[in-house]
């Protein structure tokens, strides 16, 4: 059994029109420094996000999603963000931006299980 620690999370948004501040949740980063653990799950529901806002490029927003748990795992192709440490690439990610894909406030809870955490919050605010 794992013990008790805290994580930071935020769920990711994509954001079509940024002056009206509507969005849907695309997906979920989790940090927990205490286990060595930063990911990032990224789901979006392209139905959903066509109804919502049927002018978005697809293709486009699949590019800079997919990008994110790369730059998460310190991927060689992310450049200098994915040569930093993993609580560093965990800020810049969540540092807060005015385009179309934004992360919501961090957050912090507690954990024994972090893959199970992070699943639970993509259940919860994703899917």
């Amino acid at each position: 059994m794992h013990e008790i620690c805290t994580f930071d999370y935020a769920t990711i948004r994509v954001v079509p029109r940024v002056e009206r501040e509507e969005f849907i949740n695309v997906g979920v980063i989790l940090s927990c420094p205490a286990q060595k653990f930063l990911e990032a799950r990224v789901e979006p529901n392209w139905d959903r996000l066509h109804a919502f806002a049927p002018e978005l490029e697809r293709e486009k927003i699949q590019i800079y999603l997919n990008i994110i748990p790369r730059i998460c795992a310190g991927d060689e192709g992310t450049g200098m963000i994915g040569k930093l440490t993993q609580r560093e690439r965990f800020y810049w990610l969540t540092a807060q931006r005015s385009t179309i894909i934004q992360n919501s406030p961090v957050h912090t809870g507690f954990t024994t299980d972090v893959e199970k955490t992070l699943e639970h919050l993509l259940e919860q605010l994703v899917r």
